[in-house]
């Protein structure tokens, strides 16, 4: 399929990579299909296209690069959403991915949300914004990049 970005134009979508978010994110609770994109893999910068709104895209970071010692923390709802099991807050890179959207305000320094991280089943392609129960971080933390990363041209 072939899909029509706003910002990126026209897009080959496999169908094993797009990403549903089974109760949209807030404020987007009616998109729920999300295409990530990666122009630069070794830089780390995720695009997550809707693909139900042609000129809706978010940036996101992987949260182990911008803090390599964050421990997901997840309602037991979220994770039934994801159809994990609840007993256990799943393994960051193992099962699941961890994007942090970044925020860019003319006039300040980027920030990414870590209070609310968007947490993607790798098995089932299954995707919630998981709001953390606690206060251990911030929606806009400062975007401190790790040193030493590769960065495309």
């Amino acid at each position: 399929m072939t899909f029509v970005s706003a910002h990126f134009g026209p897009i080959a979508v496999d169908e094993t990579s797009i990403v549903d978010f089974p109760e949209g994110l807030p404020g987007f609770e009616e998109r729920h299909r999300f295409l990530p994109l990666q122009n630069c893999p070794a830089n780390g910068l995720v695009f997550l296209q809707s693909l139900d709104q042609p000129d809706l895209c978010f940036l996101a970071l992987p949260v182990p690069a911008l803090r390599p010692e964050y421990e997901l923390s997840m309602t037991a709802e979220d994770l039934a959403l994801l159809e994990l099991p609840p007993e256990r807050m799943p393994s960051i890179g193992e099962e699941v991915v961890a994007l942090a959207i970044v925020s860019l305000a003319e006039g300040e320094d980027p920030t990414v949300n870590l209070r609310s991280p968007l947490v993607i089943h790798m098995g089932t392609r299954r995707a919630v914004q998981a709001i953390r129960p606690d206060e251990v971080y911030g929606c806009r933390e400062p975007w401190v990049a790790l040193r030493g990363e590769a960065v495309c041209s």
